[in-house]
């Protein structure tokens, strides 16, 4: 059987709530390998709510569905706040990333309480935003961006990053319409520990399942190694 963009492999998963520290209840899901513990833990931060990002976001969608499967990640996802999904709408309202952090928090809170292994923190768009600024926990192994804009992150969060000394991987899109690879580069050079990867052909949404599969095997790369490459077919 080949996995396609559709493919949603057998799993445990629960619908989640997540209780900020500003008092916010919000939705998500956790997704975990069927009969056996997971090696690592995949804590995801969605593009902009206000244009279209929600936890379901496609590239977050698949990981939940192959991940646990084939490379036995538990994969955490979640509205932030004032963002709805099928799963539900998380209370509060959009703060342009300020607010948010209390979501990040309370992400990685509860990874903590529920002895999720080894937290890895995948942010995309508006999500590496939050993940330069906002997760700088003892509890975070290494982070992983994808497409990152760098608008509200700025030098002194690449700086910080930098000092907090963990692996830091980000995927840019050779087409993407914010910061494209060569200039990604030049950014992220402030952080001695980051490994910037320019992806020819792609854009900024990851469309496509080549592009899906690129982002997946890199991360599985980096979290565990021993599943990579993913496989394509079953």
């Amino acid at each position: 059987m080949e996995i396609r963009a559709g493919t949603e492999l057998p799993a445990r998963r629960e619908p989640i709530e997540l209780h900020t520290g500003d008092g916010l209840t919000l939705v998500g899901e956790l997704a975990q390998p069927l009969d056996r513990p997971p090696v690592a833990t995949l804590v995801t931060l969605h593009p902009l709510p206000t244009h279209g990002g929600f936890m379901d976001s496609h590239v977050y969608k698949k990981a939940a569905n192959r991940l646990p499967a084939l490379a036995s990640l538990a994969v955490l996802r979640f509205n932030t706040r004032g963002t709805s999904s099928e799963r539900g709408t998380s209370q509060g309202a959009f703060d342009g990333g300020e607010g948010e952090r209390f979501d990040v928090a309370a992400a990685l809170e509860y990874a903590e309480y529920h002895d999720l292994p080894r937290v890895w923190v995948i942010g995309w768009s508006f999500g590496t935003e939050l993940a330069l600024k906002w997760a700088h926990d003892p509890l975070v192994e290494g982070a992983i961006l994808l497409s990152p804009p760098l608008h509200r992150a700025t030098d002194d969060d690449l700086d910080a990053w930098a000092r907090f000394g963990r692996p830091l991987t980000v995927l840019v899109p050779e087409f993407d319409d914010y910061l494209r690879p060569e200039e990604a580069r030049e950014r992220f050079a402030r952080v001695p520990q980051a490994e910037v990867i320019g992806v020819e052909g792609a854009k900024h949404l990851w469309v496509g399942e080549p592009y899906v599969r690129i982002v997946l095997d890199e991360i599985v790369k980096r979290v565990n190694p021993a599943a990579y490459p993913l496989p394509t077919h079953l």
